[in-house]
């Protein structure tokens, strides 16, 4: 009993056992690439099986699983057609479409009866997210919008210090990132065409930041934003050595920043990038009444952040300086936190449990990015209303 005792304070080590009598079976909407991480993640869990897959481009969806030794997987050419026929099958579905049809995909498919898994950015409008959060409530389903990187150890270590007070009443927070050149055209044209992506940099990998920050002091609601938005870089032709054609196609920012006041009388200074001439916008900082803590920028979002977060404070009169080391090591990479990402959103179903992300959170997100695009066309400061949902 005394060993049992002494040992209370070792961390328990032993695997999670999954129950695999009951299978999840799973849909794929859009099979671009992100849908590889999402249906390499599914393949990891022992309780998934991948039934469906759908995509706008004739063949596409058929070459994807095919790509993967998955012929047994049936295909459709639009996501209404997958729901309507597979729905009372289903039990989830991964949406990896395009910005623009991220709100038509998810209310859909909660309307008919399915678990969501939506890739961020939620949607491209307040007005969208307010629609799929209503039809999220009717439905009784779970909806979780794809931010992984809060799952990162150093992510919610972040979370963990602001909770414990240390900083005592935050009140400024500086957030952003960026990259030197990095407008994501590999691919092709769908992130900077509005048709398809609606927002640039902002949706992309401006939510992100939100999220980390938003997360960490709780998500209060946004109240007004200013916000400046441009597009310098994605519509210069020689940006782009072998495509010079996509400058006429760029209708997006590709960098945007902003002045945002919240609940609890915080104030949000952001600036996110895509293309700009300096390897970084700035780290990341939030100020308290009793401390400060300074998180490192990263120089592409991968989920973590960029090396050892340092806590300021005042201890007896002395200014101190604290450093906490990185958690982890390669385990928190990309794929390790998609598969967490995946794993938590197949436990919430089954468990039935909230969702690991949920809109009532990202709502807030969107409103923000919205916000700031709308601020930026008006020119001014504009207050932020989010509608009962």
């Amino acid at each position: 009993m005394a060993d049992n005792i002494l040992d209370r304070f070792k961390e328990n080590t032993e695997e999670t056992i999954i129950d695999t009598s009951r299978k999840i079976r799973v849909g794929i909407i859009g099979t671009g690439w992100i849908a590889e991480a999402h249906l390499e993640s599914y393949r990891h869990q022992p309780d998934v099986e991948i039934v469906a897959g759908a995509d706008l481009v004739e063949g596409k969806a058929e070459a994807f699983f095919e790509k993967f030794g998955m012929k047994d997987v049936k295909c459709y050419r639009s996501h209404a057609q997958m729901l309507d026929d597979e729905s009372l099958q289903l039990d989830a579905v991964s949406i990896c479409t395009y910005n623009r049809t991220h709100a038509e995909c998810a209310i859909y498919a909660l309307k008919k009866g399915v678990n969501v898994l939506l890739e961020k950015p939620m949607c491209v409008t307040l007005e969208e997210a307010v629609e799929i959060r209503r039809a999220e409530k009717e439905s009784g389903k779970v909806l979780s919008i794809g931010f992984q990187p809060r799952l990162d150890e150093n992510m919610k270590m972040i979370k963990k210090i602001v909770e414990s007070g240390k900083l005592g009443k935050v009140y400024y927070i500086q957030t952003g990132g960026g990259r030197r050149r990095g407008i994501p055209t590999p691919y092709g044209t769908t992130f900077i065409e509005d048709k398809t992506a609606g927002i640039g940099a902002l949706g992309d990998i401006g939510c992100y930041s939100l999220d980390m920050v938003l997360n960490s002091v709780g998500y209060p609601k946004p109240l007004t934003v200013s916000g400046y938005k441009s597009a310098f870089f994605g519509t210069r032709p020689d940006y782009y050595p072998n495509h010079p054609e996509y400058a006429e196609k760029f209708e997006v920012d590709d960098f945007a920043a902003a002045f945002i006041r919240l609940e609890g009388d915080i104030i949000l200074d952001f600036r996110i990038a895509w293309a700009m001439n300096m390897d970084t916008p700035g780290d990341t900082i939030i100020l308290g009444t009793e401390g400060g803590l300074r998180i490192p920028s990263t120089e592409c979002w991968n989920g973590s952040v960029g090396g050892e977060m340092v806590l300021y404070q005042e201890v007896c009169g002395q200014q101190t300086e604290t450093k906490i080391p990185i958690i982890g090591g390669n385990e928190n990479n990309f794929g390790d936190l998609f598969d967490k990402k995946i794993r938590s959103f197949i436990d919430a179903i089954k468990n039935h449990t909230p969702a690991p992300v949920p809109s009532s959170q990202i709502i807030y997100n969107q409103a923000i990015i919205d916000g700031i695009f709308r601020s930026a066309e008006a020119g001014h400061e504009i207050e932020i209303t989010i509608p009962e949902c």
